[in-house]
């Protein structure tokens, strides 16, 4: 009995043992859970347009938010436009080594090979998103989900010319947008949140605006549309008012986003394992009060190349901390990196630094380092001190923000340093040229579905126009001869048979139109037999003339089936028969592979 009893006795102390080492695990897994990652991004916000940074034309307190509870750094760079911004970011590596030397018609595309910062999160077990401009190649493997990302909604070209329930994609597949562009991002954001609250998750959101065309809804223009406006440019450019207005306004819609996915971090007990990181692309894309400095959009000066950049991290980063160092978009991914406590191989040298010992103050030793900004032929070098300017002019922009006082003459030692420093830099890594670049667009993937041919990316021959000289939302038109055609260079990269999809408008009574599409030995023909003739759209949406393309609400049609053999070559589309005065317009090809 008493030899039961201890028996007894010992299994309910080994039980107990059992159950407190479970308990102690289950704290350790936890308090060593990885933090969720949610980076959002503007597209054209300048540093100025924040009310924390001083403009008293608008309000942000959520944006503001970020700062106040977190870190923001006072001296963060990106480049001058979309594309190169949005490498760097991804990959940690300034752009002109990857193969980025454009916005559009494959200028734009990220190298093959390239580690992202969503490669480096999914191996650790991350969920991955991006919702929004993608802007670093559309054609798998240069597409998002070929990118680390396990979902994408959006658009994977540059700018696009409607934001109202728009014609979008879902991992390929091509979807109408619900509502406005922006809110829309939002919701889908907030239900991968939703989603995966109880699993580390990475939540990249590039929003479109305040890029033009320059669209937002009434509740926003409203408060902006008769706005006296307390604070100008004051530089020698022209400020187009209504462009500030409606800028502002979608500065404000953003903020309001911004909110309801902090308040969604907040009503599901997220804050406090969520870095939020809030930053733009480059500078404003317009003439607008933007903190006195020179420059914008597209320049390489302060104005251009200076970003807000906040990093929040309730009760692990110190709140209200601002940094002077100066730090750069290819820091983002090694700074990630060491926060989430990621392995972090890549497959090249990174060029960033990690920031965690500035943002936790812990920088024994800091080293003095450059800030490159380079777009075309003008390119700046930023020190912690001073700029050197695209024209080798010196501005020590401690004390002269605006670049005001040419110093060069008097501290001719500091400008041909820093004057070393950029020649170095363009040699080791200047950018290829379109004349250089020899990459086809790629198409048949073997591990994806889906693969788009815009007309952003074709070449038109004969009288076919393009809809705008700016190629990112634009369609073909004009096409009124049988010998008219619209081809695109193409690497198919698996033997396969496509399902394929024509994106056309036709007018009344040219119904009957023939159209041939042509790779190698393969042929498919078909007839459009019904008119499709919407009207251009966006005009009635936007609040200052745009500069883009209109739009229109192109129909789809099955073309057929197609088979596509391995290799580098050419898809032509062709309309050997056109019954009327013209053939269609065509927005796209899209080409689904067949099992």
């Amino acid at each position: 009995m008493q030899r039961t009893l201890n028996f007894l006795l010992l299994s309910l102390l080994l039980f107990s043992c059992k159950e407190e080492a479970n308990v102690t695990n289950s704290t350790a897994q936890q308090t060593t859970t990885k933090p969720n990652v949610i980076l959002i991004m503007t597209d054209d916000q300048g540093w100025g347009d924040l009310s924390i940074n001083g403009n008293p034309n608008l309000s942000t307190p959520n944006i503001d938010a970020i700062a106040e509870r977190g870190v923001s750094f006072e001296n963060f760079y990106v480049q001058p436009v979309c594309s190169p911004t949005r490498a760097e970011l991804l990959t940690g590596r300034h752009y002109t080594r990857l193969g980025v030397y454009d916005t559009s018609a494959g200028g734009e595309r990220l190298n093959l090979g390239e580690t992202t910062i969503a490669d480096i999160l999914k191996k650790e077990g991350y969920r991955t998103a991006a919702y929004g401009k993608w802007h670093c190649g559309m054609q798998p493997p240069y597409h998002p989900n070929a990118r680390g990302f396990d979902d994408f909604y959006g658009f994977a070209s540059g700018h696009w010319g409607n934001y109202f329930s728009p014609m979008l994609e879902h991992n390929g597949k091509i979807v109408k947008g619900n509502g406005f562009l922006v809110d829309d991002l939002t919701d889908k954001g907030l239900n991968f949140i939703i989603k995966n609250r109880e699993t580390p998750f990475f939540l990249y959101l590039p929003f479109n605006t305040p890029h033009s065309p320059m669209q937002v809804p009434d509740a926003y223009w409203n408060r902006f549309k008769n706005r006296l406006l307390k604070r100008n440019y004051q530089g020698s450019g022209k400020e187009e008012l209504d462009f500030t207005r409606a800028a502002l306004a979608m500065v404000e819609n953003i903020d309001a986003n911004v909110g309801r996915i902090q308040s969604k971090l907040k009503e599901l007990n997220l804050e406090e394992n969520t870095i939020v990181i809030f930053m733009s692309d480059n500078g404003p894309n317009s003439w607008r009060w933007n903190g006195g400095m020179r420059g914008k959009k597209g320049s390489p000066d302060e104005g251009g190349v200076r970003t807000p950049f906040f990093m929040q991290w309730k009760n692990t980063l110190p709140a209200g901390k601002t940094i002077k160092e100066i730090a750069s978009a290819i820091d983002i991914v090694p700074t990630l990196t060491a926060l989430t406590n990621s392995e972090g191989k890549t497959s090249r040298a990174l060029d960033g630094k990690d920031l965690s010992p500035l943002l936790f103050d812990t920088p024994e030793e800091w080293n003095s380092r450059f800030v490159y900004n380079s777009w075309g032929n003008k390119t700046s070098v930023r020190s912690q001190k001073y700029r050197l300017d695209q024209e080798n002019r010196l501005y020590d922009i401690e004390n002269d923000r605006a670049q005001q006082i040419d110093l060069s003459a008097q501290l001719p030692q500091i400008r041909d340093s820093l004057l070393k420093a950029k020649t170095k830099w363009l040699k080791e890594t200047m950018p290829i040229s379109r004349a250089e670049d020899d990459r086809p667009f790629t198409l048949g993937h073997p591990d994806f579905e889906y693969t788009q041919l815009p007309a952003r990316d074709g070449i038109a021959h004969g009288n076919i126009l393009r809809s705008n000289h700016y190629p990112n939302d634009t369609f073909f038109t004009n096409w009124i001869s049988q010998k008219d055609s619209i081809t695109w260079e193409i690497e198919v990269l698996d033997d396969g048979k496509f399902e394929v999809d024509l994106y056309y408008t036709l007018a009344d009574g040219n119904e009957g139109v023939a159209v041939q599409l042509i790779n190698a030995q393969s042929t498919l023909v078909t007839r459009i037999t019904g008119s499709h003739d919407p009207p251009l759209r966006g005009m009635e949406n936007d609040r200052f003339i745009r500069g883009e393309s209109y739009v229109k609400d192109f129909k789809r049609k099955r073309l057929g089936e197609i088979f596509l053999k391995k290799g580098i070559g050419v898809v032509t589309l062709k309309a050997p028969t056109i019954p009327g005065t013209s053939a269609m317009d065509v927005r796209l090809l899209n080409f689904k592979k067949l099992k």
